[in-house]
């Protein structure tokens, strides 16, 4: 069985983009780890900067008969992308968003979130353990 992580903009640089809000670990890091803690499901990991690749990932898995769910971080997106809102409402794949930050706690314009009532859940503010709860709840629900 496969899950899904699709990360958006500017996530490519976590590890050494503000460590003080994202941590020091980058995805190359934890990917392998994540991946020895659910040895039974293959982890797809996605990463892009543009709008429409993001939309399109999240097409392609939602039509892989083996996904058990998607894992995204739509970034800035999660506030300003109605198109990636409506592409998660299109797809009967469960999708958990997931936040590294806690945006709430954060600028304003942060609070917007067009993902909520789109996505299964969403698991914020706890850093790459957002994802590995995620990935988890997907594993044992399977």
């Amino acid at each position: 069985m496969k899950i899904f992580v699709i990360n958006g903009p500017n996530l490519n640089l976590t590890g050494t983009r503000e460590p003080h809000i994202y941590g020091t670990e980058s995805f190359d890091t934890w990917l392998p780890a994540v991946q020895s803690q659910f040895p039974s499901t293959n982890i797809e990991y996605y990463q892009s900067n543009v709008e429409g690749e993001i939309i399109n990932e999240l097409q392609k898995a939602a039509k892989d008969t083996n996904c058990l769910g998607i894992v995204l971080n739509a970034g800035a997106y999660t506030h300003t992308s109605i198109a990636i809102a409506d592409a998660v409402a299109s797809i009967s794949t469960p999708v958990i968003a997931v936040h590294m930050s806690n945006p709430l706690s954060r600028e304003p314009e942060r609070h917007t979130d067009l993902l909520l009532g789109k996505c299964l859940g969403v698991i914020s503010g706890l850093g790459m353990k957002s994802y590995e709860l995620a990935i988890g709840y997907f594993v044992k629900t399977q």
